[in-house]
């Protein structure tokens, strides 16, 4: 397995593991299909877009790790294929993604978890990431109440 920075020839497979995630649900806040134009866009090379990076096997992507800046804060999103997931590709990815930033100056790093998302929860708390904020009442489209967690990790 390698670790690299996704390329535009990468929104497809990235689409597909994210509709895939999105389809089986409980993982992701995310509740619509992405098309591979919009993972281009608010992943891989769109103006809010700081890094992304893939986990590609074989020429299969298990996962991809993304940083944007929201509200002038470096929001971290991380989407491993349901298949692979607790085998270290998160871990993986987020050295990358850590030296990435570390570069880039960018001082912390920020993620929303859907409170019901253990796996979720357990890998940001595992690579260091505090909690600093709690949405009980966060829910999705449909009405149904997950809430969220908000935690932060310092790069400095």
């Amino acid at each position: 397995m390698i670790i690299r920075d996704a390329t535009p020839d990468d929104a497809a497979a990235m689409a597909a593991l994210l509709n895939r995630i999105i389809a089986i649900g409980g993982t992701t806040a995310h509740e619509t299909a992405k098309t591979p134009q919009t993972i281009r866009h608010d992943y891989i090379d769109g103006p809010h877009t700081r890094t992304c990076v893939v986990a590609e096997d074989e020429g299969r992507i298990l996962g991809f790790q993304a940083v944007d800046t929201t509200h002038g804060e470096a929001h971290i999103g991380t989407f491993v294929d349901p298949d692979t997931q607790a085998k270290g590709i998160g871990a993986q990815m987020f050295a990358r993604t850590r030296q990435l930033c570390t570069d880039a100056g960018i001082p912390e790093l920020f993620a929303a978890i859907r409170a019901d998302n253990v796996p979720g929860l357990a890998y940001y708390a595992r690579i260091g990431f505090a909690d600093i904020g709690h949405e009980p009442d966060y829910a999705l489209s449909t009405g149904a109440i997950v809430g969220r967690v908000h935690r932060k990790l310092s790069l400095r």
